[in-house]
């Protein structure tokens, strides 16, 4: 998904604004390392709907948070995070899966009602790696089902995903982190 050059393709939402070169860089053997500030999220320009999305990440130093944001669709924002469901990155809560803003899906959320982040906790025992190393999350994404495998392992899964298409991207939440061989296979 990334060319390997620049950036086009990609547009960049943050708070407070900043540009692209701020918050990415490109470094030797396709690796994308985020400063993983300001917060915001860089997304496609282009949306999807029915795909296979490969991402390798790992944290560039001390872990902490990000994700891998879904269906990005216009509307209401959560602060920052813009209508889309997020899949989770955080050290410790790999592969949770987060409906942001007006995002939604049919399985019943496992965070406290009322809870300021709802959450949808990843469902398989821990498959993150340690950190500095890389780990490979796998997204299926076909007609508003939603699977999420890392690392082998299958941590979730989610039907009735509204919006179910859209762009995808990658959040800024506050740690540095990697991305290598982002794939996006179409499965029309």
């Amino acid at each position: 998904m990334f060319n390997g050059r620049d950036f086009s393709g990609w547009e960049l939402t943050t708070k407070p604004v900043a540009t692209v070169a701020d918050a990415f860089s490109l470094k030797p053997d396709g690796v994308i390392a985020s400063a993983g500030k300001p917060s915001g999220f860089l997304a496609t320009t282009q949306s999807y709907r029915n795909y296979k999305l490969h991402v390798e990440w790992r944290w560039s130093g001390k872990p902490g948070n990000g994700g891998v944001l879904l269906h990005i669709a216009p509307g209401e924002f959560d602060r920052v995070w813009p209508v889309s469901l997020q899949v989770q990155t955080k050290n410790g809560n790999a592969g949770d899966l987060l409906p942001m803003a007006a995002n939604s899906f049919a399985e019943p959320l496992t965070s406290a009602p009322g809870a300021e982040t709802r959450i949808k906790a990843h469902t398989a025992p821990d498959s993150e790696k340690p950190v500095g190393e890389w780990n490979v999350c796998d997204i299926v994404s076909r007609d508003g089902t939603v699977e999420v495998t890392l690392n082998g392992v299958m941590q979730n899964r989610v039907t009735h995903v509204t919006p179910a298409s859209g762009r995808i991207g990658f959040q800024l939440e506050g740690t540095p982190y990697e991305l290598r061989h982002v794939e996006l296979t179409p499965l029309d």
